[in-house]
């Protein structure tokens, strides 16, 4: 093969090496990697003994090895060259002009940096890396043996500087992104913590005035309501409770602002299972990570329809010992699917949830389901009540 042809087939590798160097900056998340694959590849494509990625350390005005090919373990991460104009890495990172040294001990430009001279270094090249902050360090390629860099060897390692320079960036501006989500998240957390923690105090004031109510049948229709009114607060409250404990989005798939709603459920039940002793509450929820704003209106829903089944499903007078109330959320495709039911007395069987607007509880139930976009049911498939909610998502989520 002539000198000709072995340039251009050398030009073309170095194309090719270039390229694969630039999907990997444009995907990699690890620096350092980032860093050493392109000391390897540069090395490679330059047919070279040593290169090495060179970070400017401004207070104290050196060049760190920071990653190389070559070089031993004595050397990265911990020696250092000289930034000042005397030295040719110096100057290429003061200048922002590549440097081209193919006799070192001939050189009257510069001197020769201590760790090139113990390696027994006769040529390099420096190249400048640098992003819209300023300059980050050097790129440069080394070698023992004689030899000539050129041109089309500056061009090859400014490729690389460049794609090195632009994985800065990006690495730097993720950074400042997700500083700034963590931030706006740990904000968002804090502020369901004293929602949370105002709904407390809310929901303390109506059990302590339902407490307070006088006896009687007026009496008894407030304390009623105040105790109602009260669970309702405390249903918003455990999704304020829940953003704050869970709210990180660091689960699977998650993201801040949203809950998953199989704990959320579990806790609700739990409360309203702890004022009702005679009861067995069951809850069977599918983990589902949701929006709060969509979390809230099915608690409130769920809060109804429980509470409901507790005032009415199981008389006492008939059913002293109680009964079951089940909860149970299921996902079909985009669809939350929420059914409660019981085994209990059943609805009247002139029962139509949308003309029931003599109850306030059947009147929140329904405005709630609109508030969704919900399709509320009463299915007659077996004894007791029955409520199947099917609630539109605006995304899969699981």
């Amino acid at each position: 093969m002539d000198q000709c042809s072995a340039d251009l087939s050398l030009r073309l590798r170095q194309q090719a090496i270039l390229s694969e160097f630039g999907v990997e900056a444009l995907r990699g998340d690890d620096f350092d990697r980032l860093l050493q694959r392109a000391a390897e590849l540069c090395a490679e494509g330059m047919g070279a003994q040593f290169c090495k990625a060179l970070e400017y350390l401004r207070a104290e005005d050196t060049l760190l090895v920071r990653a190389g090919v070559g070089w031993g373990p004595e050397v990265i991460g911990k020696a250092t060259v000289g930034a000042d104009l005397a030295s040719p890495a110096g100057f290429a990172l003061k200048t922002g002009r590549p440097v081209i040294s193919n006799h070192l001990d001939q050189e009257t430009r510069f001197r020769t940096p201590k760790l090139m001279a113990d390696h027994g270094i006769r040529r390099a090249v420096n190249v400048l890396i640098e992003n819209r902050e300023g300059a980050f360090g050097v790129l440069e390629v080394d070698d023992t043996r004689d030899g000539m860099f050129g041109e089309a060897d500056i061009a090859f390692m400014q490729g690389f500087a460049n794609l090195l320079g632009g994985a800065i960036e990006r690495l730097r501006t993720e950074g400042l992104l997700r500083a700034a989500l963590a931030r706006q998240d740990l904000l968002a957390r804090e502020m369901s913590h004293r929602v949370k923690n105002s709904l407390a105090i809310v929901a303390s004031l109506l059990a302590l005035q339902a407490r307070s109510v006088e006896s009687g049948p007026d009496g008894e229709a407030v304390r009623a309501a105040l105790i109602d009114a009260r669970t309702r607060v405390e249903a918003i409250a455990g999704v304020h409770d829940q953003l704050w404990r869970q709210g990180d989005g660091q689960g699977e798939g998650g993201t801040p602002g949203e809950i998953d709603l199989a704990p959320f459920l579990e806790t609700l039940t739990a409360n309203l299972q702890s004022g009702a002793p005679r009861h067995r509450l069951v809850c069977t929820a599918t983990p589902l990570r949701i929006a709060a704003d969509q979390a809230i209106p099915i608690g409130l829903l769920v809060n109804e329809l429980v509470t409901n089944a507790i005032k009415y499903a199981y008389p006492e007078a008939t059913c002293p010992a109680g009964g079951e109330i089940r909860v149970r959320t299921t996902l079909a495709d985009d669809r939350l699917v929420l059914d409660v039911g019981d085994d209990g007395i059943g609805l009247p069987e002139d029962f139509d949830i949308a003309r029931a607007t003599r109850s306030l509880g059947m009147r929140v139930i329904a405005n709630l389901g609109r508030q969704l976009g919900a399709t509320l049911t009463t299915p007659r498939d077996g004894p007791g009540a029955h409520f199947h909610l099917v609630v539109p998502l605006a995304e899969p989520r699981t």
